[in-house]
């Protein structure tokens, strides 16, 4: 099995599982992501607890990048420190801009940099990113300042 079926695969396995998917009802901030070009519509829920995203959930549509990207960012971020996540928020997208080489992506983001290879095809950038813009943007309006 060579990269590019690797990737197709893990994609799609996060695209298909719902395992993150929903609203969080008790949640204590959201914020939407909407991409107007291709209709990706992401709104990601957060929970936090002291110092810790206790859970986070994503819900809408969006194509097989977008929602395996939110999947993906949650399984990394959910029950880490908030300083680690805005962390790994920065790492993810320096990464996408190219800004951040392989090895340091791959040791930060785990299974995550496996996104990387998006940085190659900039119409789905945007796609790719969104959720993560979407979770920071609820930090923010859940009053915890950038790094």
């Amino acid at each position: 099995m060579n990269l590019s079926d690797i990737y197709t695969e893990f994609i799609m396995e996060h695209n298909q599982s719902k395992h993150n998917k929903g609203i969080l009802e008790d949640a204590d901030q959201f914020a939407r992501g909407h991409n107007p070009n291709c209709g990706d519509d992401l709104t990601v829920y957060i929970k936090v607890e002291g110092d810790k995203l206790t859970d986070i959930r994503y819900e809408g549509v969006g194509c097989a990048i977008s929602e395996a990207s939110a999947s993906i960012m949650i399984d990394l971020i959910k029950g880490r420190a908030i300083d680690e996540a805005r962390s790994k928020i920065l790492t993810f997208l320096g990464m996408i801009k190219d800004e951040v080489d392989e090895d340091e992506a791959l040791e930060v983001l785990e299974d995550a940099s496996i996104l990387g290879n998006i940085k190659n095809m900039p119409a789905r950038v945007k796609c790719a990113v969104l959720a993560w813009h979407a979770l920071d943007e609820a930090l923010l309006k859940h009053h915890i300042p950038p790094m």
